[in-house]
Parts: structure tokens; C-alpha cells; sequence
């Protein structure tokens, strides 16, 4: 057997054809790159082509809308089979009121905190005063005058036809149904197990199609800030700088001081859960759709150790309930404007806006500039004319950017504080089943090895 005779090394032709070999696998190897390298590398590229080709950035825009419409294509097939699942897979249908309940609370008093920060910072900034009002083009929220009515948003919460909750993306609707069927199916027992199965399957198939979607990041964030720079451009910002740097600040105090808080309470590692999840605030920021990231979200919290039940239930709850980084926008934006507009801002009256948003914010989905619409009902109680709304269309998408990041963030916060509470509740059943009276029972065989069996295993399947 012969070999192949080295190649020598001074042969001046070696090192050329071993660039050339070379050169093919170094192109491919950005697409090898992580996701949020990937798509800091699309911001740079979009922010020069909107800048000096603002033709062609504008067309882009079509790239951002395909990814966005892919996103959004999954949410709901995937939401569905995890809600179902994790409620299905619960001990009982007390504990999905439990658990549904320390949400709703958790969301109101969260929200409530920030609300009162966010209207202290920007009263004592005072931002807006002599702020110019001229340029407001009430022509282009005219289609957003109409507000939030709290029947048809009840009434969009209970689907008469959960088909067209489905084709229409009504993910409240969704998580509605997916209760019911949940609870169902806990209730029938051993007769879910085929229905159960399928969803498994489901589920599994939509997370594999979300990784396939999720490789076409990068191109929706070339698309998002191509478009962006070209269509807004820079000029607006010159006269908003104070307004978008108070938003920041108040961003930066929710994620540097308010939830390392809430972690610090709950006994949830805030760093260790940044640090998972990083990628996907980023991801988030860009795109400035919290629905983009959802799906790996769901699993990078169930890599920190968050139950899938807990996961699947309150995230996508949140995504409706828990918008943190919204809320502030909303309550800077109305002092910003009261000011600007001359309107009062005395105590009560900030009080009574805050009471507004905290009703008006729920139920907002997560989609991009969802919060103009608040904002519009919001102001028309404090007597802002709609029009005074169209100052901040210039700058919203910079806006919307930290907000839809820090919704994310809040998010998964919440899941982890849940599902610490829930931890704790399952140790106190616990303990409650292994007390003296008990103990008879167990040492005579069945009752007490039963119910320690029961609460392990609840346990584990609700972990998926």
C-alpha cells in the first residue's frame, strides 16, 4: 500500500491552495455563529443600508414582515399543547386556580410598582415642558381613536368560535380554550392519555419547526432595522432625546433595581436567568415582537429548572397580563405629553392615570407598538386629544425596542417567582402528608406510600 508523498514545505504553492481550501468554510462559518451574533452583525449591515440606501432599506421591510408572519404562524400551535399539557399534568384543578391566581396578583402588584415609579421619575424630571406640539399629524393614529371597549375585550377573551380564535391569533382566546381542555382532561384520568399523546407530538413538532424558524432571525433583523432607519431616519430624535433617555432610565431602574428585588425575595437567581436568556432579550429588542421569542424562551426557563406546567401556563398569561416594560412607556409618554399639551398633572390626576393604565394595560398583546392604542384610550381620560399621540410615532419603534425586551424579561421573572411559590406550596402538602397521624397508615402499607407517590410524581410530570 503507498501513501501519498508529503508536500513539502517550502513548497510556494501549498500555502495558496491551502488558503483556497480554506476560504469556502470560513464564509460558512457565520451561519455557525450564534443566533445574537448573527443578529448584531444584521443591525450593523441594516443600519448602513437604510442610512445610504433608504430605497432599498425600505423594501427590506418585507424581509422583517415574512419572519414576523412566520413567528407568529407557531404561536399558536404551540401554545395550545403546552397550556393543555401543563394543566392536564397538574395534582388537581386546584392547583391550576392556585397558580392562575398568584399570576393575575403577581401581574397587578408588579405592574402597580412600576406604574408609580414611572410617573415619579418623569413628574420629578419634569419632561414635555416646553416640548413643541405643531408637529403632530393627528392623520396618522386616526385608525387608533377608537380605544379599548372592556365588553368586546371580555368578550374577545371567551371565543363563541374557537376555529376562528385560532385563525384569527387570538392567543387570550387560545389560553381560555386550552384551560377548559386542560382541566377536562385532568378530570377524565386514564381516558386523555390518547388525546395527551398527540399533543406531546404536537408539541414537539412545533418546537422543531421553531428552530427552523428562529435561523431566519437575522434576516427579519436586517428587514426590521433597514426598514426603521430609513423610514424614521434620525431627525426626529433631536427633540425627543429627553423623552427616550427618561424611557431608558426607567427600562434600566425595572431590570438593574425592581426585579433584582423581586429575585432577592423570591430566592430566584436574576444573573443565572439573564445570562440564559440573554440571546433571546436581544433577539426581543430587535425584532420588537416578544411572540419571536416565545418558544425557545418555554424551554430556555425549563433549562434553569422552571416546570414545563409552570412555563406553558404563565408566560404565554403574561404575554396578555405582564407588560412591564409597556406599562412605563405608557405612563412616561402620558406625563410627556400632559406637559407638553399643558394638561394638569397635579397628584390626583396622576393617580387617576395611573389607575387607568393599570385596567387599560391588560389584555394587550405582544405585538409591535401595541401600546399606542392604550396610550390613545389612557389619554382621552386625562384629555389629551389623539392627535398629541402622533408626536411619539416618530421615535415609538425606539421605544419599543427596550419595552418589548424588558416584557420578556418580566416574563420569565414571573414563571421563575410562580414556580419558586409553587415549589414551596408542594413541600408544605409535603410535610402536611408526612405528620404523626399519617405515619400509622404508612407503616400498615398502602395509604401513606400512595399519597408521597402521588406528590412525587405530580411533580415529575409537571415537569415535563
Amino acid at each position: 500500500m503507498t501513501t501519498s508523498p508529503a508536500i513539502p514545505a517550502d513548497d510556494a504553492t501549498a500555502p495558496e491552495d491551502a488558503d483556497a481550501s480554506r476560504t469556502p468554510r470560513k464564509w460558512w462559518k457565520f451561519w455557525k455563529l450564534p443566533i445574537g451574533v448573527q443578529s448584531l452583525i444584521a443591525v450593523g449591515v441594516g443600519a448602513l443600508i437604510g442610512t445610504f440606501a433608504p430605497a432599498v432599506g425600505e423594501q427590506l421591510k418585507l424581509a422583517g414582515d415574512v419572519f414576523l408572519n412566520l413567528v407568529q404562524m407557531i404561536v399558536v400551535p404551540l401554545v395550545f399543547p403546552l397550556i393543555v399539557l401543563g394543566i392536564a399534568r397538574m395534582d388537581s384543578a386546584k392547583k391550576v386556580g392556585r397558580m392562575a391566581a398568584k399570576a393575575i396578583l403577581y401581574f397587578e402588584v408588579v405592574t402597580t410598582i412600576i406604574l408609580l415609579m414611572a410617573v415619579a421619575l418623569a413628574k420629578l424630571l419634569d419632561i414635555g415642558s416646553g416640548a413643541p406640539v405643531a408637529g403632530a399629524d393627528g392623520a396618522s393614529v386616526e385608525t387608533l381613536k377608537q380605544g379599548i371597549d372592556f365588553h368586546e375585550l371580555l368578550l374577545h377573551a371567551v371565543p363563541k368560535n374557537v376555529f376562528a380564535a385560532f385563525a384569527e391569533g387570538n392567543l387570550l382566546a387560545v389560553i381560555v380554550f386550552a384551560g377548559f381542555v386542560g382541566v377536562a382532561l385532568a378530570a377524565i384520568g386514564e381516558q386523555s392519555k390518547p388525546m395527551t399523546s398527540v399533543l406531546d407530538s404536537l408539541a414537539s413538532a412545533m418546537f422543531k419547526v421553531v428552530g427552523y424558524v428562529i435561523r431566519l432571525a437575522p434576516l427579519g433583523v436586517l428587514g426590521f432595522i433597514s426598514y426603521d432607519v430609513a423610514h424614521y431616519g434620525f431627525g426626529n430624535l433631536s427633540s425627543l432625546l429627553g423623552f427616550l433617555a427618561v424611557v431608558y432610565v426607567g427600562m434600566a431602574i425595572i431590570l438593574g433595581i425592581i426585579f433584582p428585588i423581586i429575585a432577592a425575595i423570591f430566592r430566584v437567581e436574576y444573573i443565572t436567568m439573564l445570562k440564559a436568556i440573554g440571546n433571546l432579550v436581544g433577539l426581543a429588542f430587535v425584532t420588537r415582537s416578544s411572540e419571536a421569542v416565545l418558544a425557545p424562551l418555554l424551554l430556555k426557563l425549563e433549562g434553569l429548572g422552571v416546570s414545563r406546567s409552570t412555563t406553558s401556563f404563565v408566560v404565554p398569561l403574561g404575554y396578555s397580563f405582564n407588560t412591564d416594560g409597556s406599562v412605563l412607556y405608557q405612563a412616561v409618554a402620558l406625563v410627556f405629553l400632559a406637559n407638553a399639551y399643558g394638561v394638569d398633572t397635579s397628584i390626583p390626576t396622576l393617580l387617576l392615570m395611573v389607575g387607568v393604565l393599570v385596567i387599560l394595560s391588560k389584555g394587550m398583546a405582544g405585538v409591535a407598538s401595541a401600546s399606542i392604542v392604550v396610550l390613545i384610550a389612557a389619554g382621552n381620560t386625562i384629555g389629551l386629544p389623539a392627535e398629541a399621540v402622533a408626536l411619539l410615532l416618530g421615535v415609538d419603534f425606539i421605544a419599543d425596542m427596550a419595552r418589548t425586551a424588558v416584557n420578556v424579561v418580566g416574563n420569565s421573572l414571573a414563571a421563575s417567582v410562580i414556580d419558586k411559590s409553587e415549589e414551596k406550596a408542594e413541600a408544605k402538602a409535603g410535610r402536611s402528608a408526612a405528620t404523626p397521624s399519617s405515619v400509622p397508615a404508612a407503616a400498615g402499607g398502602e395509604p401513606g406510600d400512595e399519597l408521597g407517590g402521588k406528590v412525587l410524581a405530580g411533580r415529575r410530570s409537571a415537569d415535563g
